[in-house]
């Protein structure tokens, strides 16, 4: 225990409990289930592109490589919060370690932030390889896809390094119920008895900092593609050119799709019910993870064939 300035004593937090859909407990049933096999097909994708892309020699070229990336972070942020939330909504297993919930909270944020500057970086690609084709192979390369890997790395383990900080930092006086699935940086640091204005205005700056950059960066990029595709005369061109970037388009348009509707229903929040953000945050970390692989392997000629191959080596080593 510790006293107050005010002479008062506080107990010290040593766990945190995650109490998520308290409004609608019934939602615990019903998406343990969908839920369990997202997060199945999410590992079985993600470990499957991410073998197929290493074996294949074909495979090994920047724009793959970077599908690595996205794949890694996916899984990462995957198992970071579903297996915990899982097993709250199983066995109903809420506590969670002091120290564990910060880090939980970092990785959310720093994996989210370098999984948005990944989308960005493939926008990029995209561009080169619609708008300057003849110079794509001597832009886009291993070493390009190495540079952009520190600086995705850097840049969010810097920048998001201070939310778990500041709020660690916090003084919580007792109260340890999260009224929440996952360790958000204001749904912990509310609980506080300090205030915590400085949270949430770091939050805010590093969110539209981070993602906002990225996303109007991607934006940008597909406005210059959109226009070099229009411009193209040549019989069936303009179709393969979308083709081309039509998976990388699907995908960002599922983050950023639950992403918006996300922070959409934070704004009003007066108006829904403040289970929906919550669930839209677990779902934020499973459904494009899950969908990501499949979309680029049943759009992508190239992965299909890897696939295939990896799949005939399997069964030939099982005979």
């Amino acid at each position: 225990m510790t006293p107050h300035q005010n002479g008062t004593i506080s107990i010290e937090v040593s766990e945190f409990l995650l109490n998520c859909f308290v409004r609608s407990p019934r939602w615990k049933f019903w998406l343990s289930l969908p839920l369990s096999l997202l997060f199945l097909l999410a590992m079985g994708a993600n470990g499957v592109l991410l073998v197929t892309i290493r074996l294949e020699v074909s495979l090994h070229e920047p724009m793959y490589y970077l599908l690595s990336i996205l794949s890694l972070l996916d899984t990462v942020l995957c198992l970071t919060v579903i297996p915990k939330v899982l097993a709250i909504f199983w066995f109903d297993i809420k506590s969670i370690n002091f120290y564990a919930c910060f880090l939980q909270m970092y990785i959310m944020n720093c994996f989210l932030g370098m999984e948005s500057c990944t989308f960005m970086v493939m926008a990029y690609d995209r561009y080169v390889a619609i708008c300057h084709p003849l110079r794509y192979s001597s832009i886009i390369t291993d070493q390009f896809v190495a540079k952009a890997a520190i600086f995705i790395l850097a840049r969010n383990v810097l920048l998001t390094m201070f939310i778990p900080i500041l709020s660690a930092r916090l003084r919580y006086c007792g109260k340890n119920i999260i009224e929440n699935c996952i360790c958000a940086n204001l749904s912990v640091s509310k609980l506080s008895c300090d205030n915590i204005a400085l949270n949430r205005i770091y939050q805010l700056i590093v969110a539209w900092t981070l993602l906002g950059s990225d996303l109007i960066l991607i934006f940008l990029s597909y406005i210059f593609i959109l226009r070099a595709i229009l411009r193209l005369k040549a019989k069936g061109a303009a179709a393969k050119a979308l083709s081309t970037c039509g998976s990388h388009f699907i995908l960002i348009l599922f983050f950023s799709t639950i992403l918006l509707v996300f922070v959409l229903t934070h704004i009003a929040k007066k108006k829904v019910s403040p289970d929906i953000p919550i669930l839209l945050n677990v779902l934020h970390h499973v459904i494009p993870a899950a969908l990501n692989p499949i979309v680029y392997g049943v759009r992508t000629q190239e992965i299909k064939v890897g696939i295939r191959k990896l799949l005939r080596r399997v069964g030939e080593s099982s005979n």
